[in-house]
C-alpha cells in the first residue's frame, strides 16, 4: 500500500503568515491605544487654537476710546473667528464682547479649565459619532495671554471634519508602520525561527519516509538556542532509531531464513541423534564416553532453533487462560528432569496451594522452567520459588542461590543475542519469558543479583483467579 506523501503547507497559509498576520494586528492594536489619547489632544488643541483667534478678534476693541466699533467691523471679526459670539472676561468686571445679532443657543458646553482627561476622551468621540451640527460654548484661557478667560461660541461641524482628517493621517501612518514593523518582525523571526522549523518539519518527513537512509539524518547546528537543542536531539532519536529499525530488519530476515531451514535443520539433527545414540551403544569405551557429551550438545542445538523460531515470529501466540494452582505448576517444573540432571531436586516450592492464576498454563511453565534452568545452569544448587497476592496482583519470586549475574548480562536483560549470562547463549529465554509476561498483561522484572543469588520476580493480574 502506497503511503500518503506529506507537504508542507504554502506560506500564505503557514506559520509564516499567521505571524504576518499577528504582528500587524498587534502593531495596529497598539496604534489604536495611541490614537485614543491623540485625537483627545487633537480637539482640546483646535478649540485653544479658536480661543486664541477669538482673544486677537477682541483686540480690536482697544483701538476705539470707547471700546465700541462698528457692526460691519464687529461682523468680520466674528466671521474671521468663525464664531456667533466673543466674551474676553478682563480683570475686574470689565468685559470686551462680540457677537452676532440673533446667536443660536449653545447645545453643548465645552469648559476647557475644568475637564478631565478623560472628559476630553469622551467629549473627542462624541464628536465623531455625531452626523448633526452642535453649537459649542467653549470657555478657555486663550494662549495669547495668561490670566483671562475667553467664552466663544461655534459649530462643531468644522471641528467634526478637521478631526475626522487627522484621523485618517493617523489611520494612514499607522498603516505604514505596522507594516514597516511586521515586515522588519517577520523578516528577523522567518530567518530566526521559521526556516529553523520548516528545515527541522522538511527532515522529519524525508526520515520518515526512509528511515533507514542515513542521509536523512539532520546535520544539527551549531546553535546554542532551542532551537539547536532540538536539531541535536532530533539527530540523536534519528540515530537510535535508524539502529533500531536496522537490527530489527536483520532479526525479521534472520526469522525468515531459520523458518525455511528449520525442516531440513530439524532432519539433520534427528539423524545426528540417531547416530548418537548408536554411538552409545557401541562397546568401544571412547565412544561410550564422547556419546553423552554428543548427545547433549544435539540437544542444546534443538533447543536453540525453538528459540530462535519462536522468537522470529511476528508476535507470541495468544495466551489461552484457565484457572489453576500455582502450586501445582510450581510441582510440574520442580520434576523437569533437566533441573535434576541425576542430582536430588533443587527445585523448592513455596507457594501457598490456596492461590490460584488465570493464565495459560503451558506458557507460565515456559516461564517458570526457563528461570529455573537458567539458575541451575548458572550454578546454583537451589531455586526457591513462592508467591503472594497484592493490590489484585499475583506476584512470584524466584531466586536461587547462585554466583549472580555478570555486569553485562543484567546491563542487557532481556534483550535478545546479547542478554546471556553464559557462554554459547542466545538470550532468546527471557526474551520470550518478557513477551509471554506482557502478552497476559504483566510483566517480570529481576530484583536483585549478587554473589550471594539472583532473584525474579513476575507478576500477574488477578483477573477472575480465586485466592
Amino acid at each position: 500500500m502506497s503511503e500518503t506523501k506529506l507537504a508542507l503547507p504554502p506560506l500564505t497559509k503557514g506559520l509564516s503568515a499567521r505571524l504576518l498576520s499577528l504582528t500587524i494586528a498587534f502593531v495596529m492594536l497598539s496604534e489604536v491605544a495611541v490614537y485614543v489619547p491623540s485625537i483627545a489632544r487633537f480637539r482640546e488643541r483646535y478649540l485653544e487654537e479658536r480661543l486664541a483667534t477669538a482673544h486677537l478678534a477682541t483686540l480690536a476693541l482697544d483701538a476705539t476710546p470707547d471700546h465700541m466699533i462698528s457692526e460691519e467691523l464687529a461682523m468680520r471679526l466674528l466671521e474671521h473667528a468663525d464664531a456667533y459670539a466673543i466674551v474676553h472676561r478682563g480683570p475686574g468686571p470689565f468685559k470686551r464682547v462680540l457677537y452676532d445679532k440673533m446667536p443660536p443657543k449653545a447645545d453643548l458646553v465645552v469648559d476647557l479649565t475644568t475637564d478631565s482627561p478623560v472628559d476630553l476622551i469622551g467629549g473627542a468621540f462624541g464628536a465623531l459619532v455625531q452626523n448633526q451640527n452642535r453649537v459649542l460654548r467653549v470657555l478657555g484661557r486663550s494662549t495669547k495671554e495668561e490670566g483671562p478667560l475667553m467664552e466663544i461660541l461655534i459649530d462643531e461641524t468644522p471641528m467634526r471634519a478637521a478631526m475626522y482628517g487627522y484621523s485618517a493621517r493617523i489611520l494612514a501612518l499607522s498603516i505604514v508602520i505596522a507594516l514597516v514593523t511586521a515586515a522588519l518582525i517577520f523578516a528577523s523571526l522567518h530567518w530566526l525561527m521559521v526556516r529553523p522549523m520548516r528545515r527541522l518539519t522538511e527532515n522529519m518527513i524525508a526520515f520518515r519516509e526512509d528511515p533507514e537512509d542515513a542521509s536523512r539524518v539532520i546535520s544539527p547546528s551549531a546553535r546554542s538556542d532551542e532551537i539547536g537543542m532540538a536539531q541535536r536531539e532530533l539527530a540523536v532519536m534519528q540515530q537510535g532509531l535508524r539502529r533500531a529499525l536496522t537490527q530489527r530488519a536483520r532479526l525479521a530476515a534472520l526469522g525468515v531464513a531459520v523458518t525455511k531451514i528449520n525442516h531440513d535443520l530439524r532432519n539433520i539433527l534427528a539423524t545426528a541423534s540417531l547416530v548418537s545414540d548408536r554411538l552409545a551403544s557401541l562397546e568401544d569405551p571412547e565412544a561410550r564416553r564422547f556419546a553423552p557429551k554428543l548427545v547433549r550438545t544435539i540437544d542444546r542445538a534443538v533447543d536453540l532453533c525453538s528459540h530462535t523460531l519462536d522468537y522470529a515470529r511476528d508476535e507470541p501466540p495468544p495466551p489461552r487462560r484457565q484457572h489453576f494452582s500455582l502450586r501445582a505448576l510450581v510441582d510440574d517444573v520442580g520434576a523437569d528432569p533437566a533441573l535434576s540432571d541425576g542430582r536430588e531436586q533443587v527445585l523448592e516450592n513455596k507457594v501457598d496451594g490456596a492461590i490460584e492464576v488465570d493464565a495459560d498454563r503451558d506458557q507460565l511453565f515456559r516461564v517458570l522452567a526457563n528461570l529455573a534452568r537458567n539458575s541451575v545452569e548458572a550454578g546454583a544448587s537451589r531455586v526457591d520459588v513462592s508467591a503472594d497476592v497484592d493490590d489484585g496482583c499475583v506476584r512470584i519470586v524466584v531466586g536461587d542461590d547462585g554466583p549472580g549475574l555478570p555486569e553485562k548480562a543484567r546491563e542487557n536483560l532481556f534483550q535478545p543475542f546479547v542478554g546471556s549470562a553464559r557462554p554459547g547463549g542466545t538470550g532468546l529465554g527471557l526474551a520470550i519469558a518478557r513477551e509471554i509476561m506482557r502478552a497476559h498483561g504483566g510483566d517480570i522484572s529481576l530484583v536483585e543479583s549478587s554473589e550471594g543469588g539472583t532473584t525474579f520476580r513476575l507478576e500477574l493480574p488477578v483477573g477472575d483467579a480465586a485466592t
